[in-house]
């Protein structure tokens, strides 16, 4: 989850008889969507020696600190160790994995039921992950193909808030409500919700 520590496991298994000495270079740096690196976050190297048919997992934790400020707003980490094992004629094993961290920032609440040409209350609550402040937060509402801009107040490390949303749905049928979340820290956290609105 975006704003957390995160914790990687790297499983290597000898399946031969012989004893083995396993190189592992690891690395990780945040992308883009089109894959294209932006900032490199993390480089170490360790060496492991398996014996006959045996397993041993290698442990990678990357920090919130490592990675926050070069995040992108596609939320992605881009992970690769390339595992070489030593006296085999560079046998080597690359193995990649992209992270996409997951937003959780955004509730909105809905009335059970919402009827057509009558006022209705929403509830936005909206959060802080980060173990650090954030400043000039923005809430940007889209319904109805109109758009309010909301600033709010400053979030204190990992505070939720809320605040209340009213307007009035002038047709029956399906109403998409779009919230955008941002900050000085991050941007662009987005929730959804259909609403159905039902004749008076």
């Amino acid at each position: 989850v975006f704003g957390k520590d995160i914790t990687l496991l790297l499983i290597l298994n000898n399946l031969s008889s012989d004893h083995k000495t396993v190189k592992v270079d690891m690395s990780a740096s945040t992308i883009l969507y089109t894959r294209r690196a932006v900032a490199e976050i993390l480089k170490a190297t360790t060496s492991v020696d398996l014996g006959s048919k045996q397993g041993k997992h290698i442990r990678l934790k990357i920090p919130y600190s490592y990675y926050g400020k070069y995040l992108t707003t596609d939320k992605r980490i881009q992970v690769t160790a390339l595992c070489e094992v030593m006296k085999m004629h560079g046998l080597k094993l690359l193995v990649e994995k992209t992270i996409i961290l997951e937003d959780t920032n955004i509730i909105i609440k809905i009335p059970r039921r919402v009827v057509v040409n009558k006022a209705v209350t929403l509830e936005i609550s909206y959060a802080n992950p980060l173990p650090e402040p954030v400043n000039h937060c923005v809430l940007l509402v889209t319904l109805m193909n109109q758009q309010v801009k909301i600033h709010l107040q400053r979030l204190a490390p990992k505070e939720r808030s809320k605040i209340y949303f009213e307007f009035t749905p002038r047709r029956i049928g399906p109403l998409q409500l779009q919230v955008d979340f941002s900050c000085d820290k991050f941007s662009h956290v987005k929730g959804f919700v259909t609403i159905a609105v039902s004749p008076a």
